[in-house]
């Protein structure tokens, strides 16, 4: 009862008769709840409460109960509701993170031509190398702005290419476009989609795009919705990791927003639109050795393992 947790909790500073009498309970009652061994749901609930603990550490404390509750599921087993997962991570007091609002960074040129939108908002690819989606993003520290562009394959959402740099030339875009070209190897005809930033239609860039067999596609002027991808990818960065602490040096930021992309992000951090896989697993356990689609080894999406989980058979909480 709430009432006996409540003398228990207070009786350092109460006496536990006194509180019985206000509170109009017996102390009897109380006495024989106190000396009752804790039910099997309380053991399980503080095993579990240890377990996400140790989940949301592990995941550098961004995760919220989704992901929380698609470890336990997909990698520990058990069989638990995500219901029940929130309770327990709100009792714990752990949370994900909450998204930031940021700096826009597409700088136009007037009177430049751009290229048609080839992907009308369908950011479903079928396949890995089919179409690409970039952009760029300001990241603050105290020696002044880094630049960041990020590169990501719509199949998997992985990150296939980035550059960072304190300037925004050509350059910044050229260089992620060789790191994916390098990477990933696409056949010509791959798709590549930004926004109309100056750097997407610079000539620097769209000669090595078309050298290399690259479809250019760029969203409607000041539609975010265009290039949602890419901007997700960016809001959860910054939600996650840059926007948790001030930033000394560009150097420093560097190196850990490396460390995000390439360990966390692309290897571990799980994704809703993959069944709340990483895009490695994703791409591993879809694609065969010859790195064609298997179609055998698709994974289920997320509203499928959460009817598995919530079946009758399988639902504990």
């Amino acid at each position: 009862m709430k009432v006996f947790g409540f003398v228990r909790a207070r009786k350092a500073e109460h006496s536990i008769a006194l509180m019985c009498r206000v509170l109009e309970v017996s102390r009897s009652g109380y006495h024989a709840w106190a000396s009752r061994p804790p039910s099997p749901r309380v053991v399980q609930d503080a095993r579990l409460t240890a377990r996400i603990r140790d989940l949301h550490a592990k995941r550098r404390k961004v995760y919220g109960s989704p992901r929380i509750w698609a470890d336990l599921v997909l990698d520990d087993g058990e069989r638990i509701g995500r219901k029940r997962v929130e309770r327990l991570m709100r009792q714990a007091g752990l949370s994900g993170l909450i998204t930031k609002k940021y700096k826009a960074t597409t700088v136009r040129v007037p009177g430049v031509r751009v290229a048609e939108d080839l992907l009308d908002r369908d950011f479903a690819a079928l396949a890995p190398n089919r179409c690409w989606v970039a952009d760029i993003t300001y990241l603050r520290t105290w020696e002044g702005w880094l630049y960041l562009i990020a590169v990501q394959d719509l199949y998997s959402r992985r990150i296939v290419g980035w550059s960072m740099a304190d300037h925004m030339r050509t350059e910044l875009v050229t260089d992620a476009l060789q790191m994916a070209l390098a990477r990933r190897r696409p056949d010509r005809g791959l798709i590549w989609h930004s926004d109309q930033g100056s750097q997407f239609v610079s000539l620097g860039f769209g000669q090595q795009a078309r050298a290399a067999g690259i479809a250019q596609s760029m969203g409607s002027k000041g539609d975010c919705f265009d290039n949602a991808v890419a901007e997700s990818f960016f809001a959860t960065l910054k939600k996650e990791l840059v926007h948790r602490r001030s930033w000394p040096t560009r150097a420093e930021l560097r190196i850990e927003v490396f460390d995000y992309i390439e360990v966390f992000y692309n290897r571990e951090r799980r994704h809703s639109t993959l069944g709340q896989r990483s895009p490695v697993d994703y791409e591993t356990s879809t694609l065969s050795p010859s790195g064609s689609i298997d179609a055998a080894s698709r994974l289920p999406s997320f509203d499928q393992i959460n009817i598995m989980s919530s079946s009758p058979t399988t639902q504990v909480a």
